[in-house]
């Protein structure tokens, strides 16, 4: 079953990095679902045991997407 994962630059990174990451990802079976606009990122999909794919770039950060709660 495919899960989301938000993927964003580093604050550090050259901006290049995220078109990179974004062609890596879709490279390794991942499906983009969404791209922000005000940060640097994106959403994408794919099967749990791809994610390392992006987890190895020095240039961007990976988290599990989720629901977000603000009290």
């Amino acid at each position: 079953m495919p899960l989301s994962y938000n993927v964003t630059l580093k604050p550090d990174a050259p901006a290049e990095k995220l078109e990179s990451a974004k062609q890596d990802a879709v490279n390794k079976g991942g499906s983009i679902k969404h791209e922000y606009s005000l940060i640097k990122g994106f959403v994408v999909e794919f099967p749990d045991d791809h994610v390392d794919t992006l987890e190895s770039n020095d240039h961007v950060h990976v988290e599990k997407d989720g629901e977000v709660k603000t009290q």
